[in-house]
């Protein structure tokens, strides 16, 4: 077992499955203890069953403005201190404009947008003041690229990549990192709308790639030397473009 982030306290939010999960097990795996933030709570407890009394689950909604006001003063009236931000829950819609049901359109700008900047934002005094602290945030290569088949999701993305790049030159004065990873499709539950054809044949095509190769370049982002910061990361299959 790797002791990279020994002594850390880490919060990961969407952590219940997907790349926030791949995430979690990565720092858990690397000698962090972990706060799981999902609203999944019985997905929360078997994955904290597994991995013991390092894995801390927090159970709330944080599209429930209260909910999400109170996620860092419970970890840090809990646990005491917050050494890692990883801002991972988030929705995906895709599909033309036309057709999109207006209120998950919010739900979605909501959660990919407003509660990532809520999160950072309230880690940001705490963090300040130990004069240390590193935040990633899930982005997307839709962030890059004008998606046309998805343009809520990749306009949401397009929004996060602006906030991470201000918020990065706004806060290294403190020790602060702040990066993003943008990976391509990945085999995780945000992908839940795509028919079982399409997802096969994205398989067979190796158009897809693992939650736990996005892990491996959060980890990689984490454990750099305190005077390196890496600043956006695409992570994509070698066959997408093609």
């Amino acid at each position: 077992m790797s002791s990279e982030l020994r002594g850390k306290v880490a919060v990961v939010t969407g952590a219940a499955a997907g790349i926030g999960l791949a995430s979690t097990e990565a720092m858990l795996a690397a000698g962090a203890r972990v706060v799981l933030v999902d609203r999944d709570e019985q997905a929360l407890k078997r994955v904290c069953d597994r991995h013991g009394a390092a894995a801390i689950p927090m159970a709330l909604d944080l599209l429930n403005a209260k909910a999400c006001a109170a996620l860092v003063p419970r970890v840090l009236e809990k646990i005491g201190k917050i050494d890692i931000l990883h801002a991972n829950a988030g929705i995906y819609v895709g599909g033309d404009l036309v057709d999109a049901d207006t209120d998950e359109i919010d739900r979605m700008l909501n959660l990919n947008i407003n509660v990532v900047m809520k999160n950072v934002r309230d880690c940001l005094p705490h963090m300040i003041e130990r004069g240390s602290g590193d935040i990633v945030v899930t982005s997307s290569l839709a962030g890059h690229f004008p998606t046309p088949w998805e343009p809520v999701y990749a306009s949401s993305k397009w929004a996060i990549n602006c906030f991470v790049q201000v918020m990065r030159r706004q806060v290294f004065k403190h020790g602060i990192r702040v990066g993003a990873v943008s990976p391509g499709p990945v085999v995780t539950a945000l992908l839940g709308d795509w028919s079982e054809q399409k997802l096969n044949d994205a398989k067979q095509a190796g158009s897809l790639i693992e939650a736990s190769e996005v892990a491996d370049v959060v980890m990689f982002m984490l454990t750099r030397p305190r005077n390196v910061t890496i600043r956006d990361v695409v992570i994509m299959p070698t066959n997408f473009d093609l």
